[in-house]
């Protein structure tokens, strides 16, 4: 029996699966959660029944029966920092996941993985492969100015990194040869500058580091944040909230939608212009901060994520950064296909599987 590779991508509404045999995608979909059914489950993880169920009533109606699979590769999530590379899903990885700070629909991607391969049989590998939690910065990116907060890695390590390898092609080399900025544009925003193979600084693209989005705050004042946490009118979890899901973009015109952005940028609507300008501004100077970590040594800045289709963006940052080397646009992601092209060289002994511990 034909033997296929199942790749899974949780999102906070969605769940993308797909189905490739050898390297050729043959099936994908995107199971949609509608936000009254997710809203019954405490706990993210405890979403994991529902959205497999799901999972596999799609897959069955297009042909697939779980014993279909001979590798399941998952979203990787924030786990403990980890340097990059595949990772075998074992029973500390889906501890790990139940730790309050992986509270994020990205954890459920080992978990779901896991749940399939035990119903394709017991020689059937869960893997995820770049989570969002690998660290290889240099320890002195690391120092936040207290001891005791270091600043933290947490990216779109698969996406940035599917990205710069393809740049590295485009130029005739390996990805260990270059050196590039990679910012990726979308509700979290993360700007890494990978320095001959390995992503030596990074800001937090989940909370409180780095550029605003349209939805998270970025970096913000440190004093004034204490002053708010201490007001006595927030709750922590509201403070988080403001941080991770309205703030940006939506704090200052009450939307996150990127094209309803624009649309109101193309009415003349100034407040607009100007909140979406500063997430370009804080991302040009983002990338502008890390070709001085590179020593000015950087042979190309690339900018990805479903965001790289905004033209107002691209346009604003570009006119920025220009001067600091070869600029090229790859819009969107290519998580599934690198997922799978990962599962594939498993199969094939032609890559190293590490034990996550």
């Amino acid at each position: 029996m034909q033997k296929y590779i199942l790749t899974i991508y949780p999102e906070f509404t969605s769940t993308k699966v797909a189905v490739y045999q050898i390297r050729k995608q043959i099936f994908l979909c995107n199971v949609k959660h509608p936000i009254e059914d997710l809203g019954k489950y405490k706990k993210i993880t405890d979403q994991v029944p529902y959205r497999l169920e799901l999972i596999l009533s799609e897959l069955k109606y297009a042909g697939f029966e779980a014993d279909s699979f001979e590798i399941v590769v998952g979203r990787g999530g924030l786990l403990k920092p980890l340097p990059g590379g595949v990772y075998q899903v074992n029973k500390q990885m889906l501890k790990d996941t139940q730790t309050p700070f992986a509270e994020h629909e990205s954890n459920l991607g080992c978990i779901l993985a896991f749940e399939i391969a035990q119903k394709a049989g017991k020689n059937v590998p869960a893997i995820i492969v770049d989570p969002a939690c690998v660290d290889e910065m240099d320890e002195i990116a690391k120092m936040s100015g207290l001891p005791e907060l270091p600043r933290k890695s947490i990216l779109h390590t698969i996406n940035q990194r599917t990205k710069a390898r393809n740049f590295a092609r485009e130029l005739g080399k390996e990805y260990n040869e270059i050196n590039v900025i990679v910012a990726h544009l979308d509700k979290g925003i993360s700007v890494g500058a990978h320095k001959q193979g390995k992503i030596i600084d990074v800001n937090n693209g989940l909370i409180g580091d780095g550029p605003m989005t349209t939805e998270r705050s970025g970096s913000i004042p440190a004093g004034d944040l204490v002053d708010l946490c201490f007001s006595g009118q927030h709750s922590k979890g509201e403070i988080l909230a403001k941080l991770k899901f309205a703030g940006g973009v939506f704090a200052y015109i009450g939307t996150n939608n990127i094209k309803e952005i624009e649309k109101r940028i193309s009415e003349n609507d100034k407040q607009a212009e100007l909140a979406l300008s500063a997430v370009a501004y804080q991302v040009a100077k983002e990338i502008g901060g890390l070709s001085t970590v590179l020593e000015g040594n950087v042979d190309g800045i690339l900018i990805t994520g479903e965001q790289a289709y905004s033209d107002f963006l691209i346009k604003e940052i570009t006119k920025r950064v220009k001067h600091l080397g070869m600029i090229r646009v790859y819009p969107g992601d290519d998580q599934m296909e690198s997922f799978a092209l990962h599962g594939y060289m498993v199969l094939n002994n032609e890559i190293e599987v590490k034990e996550y511990v």
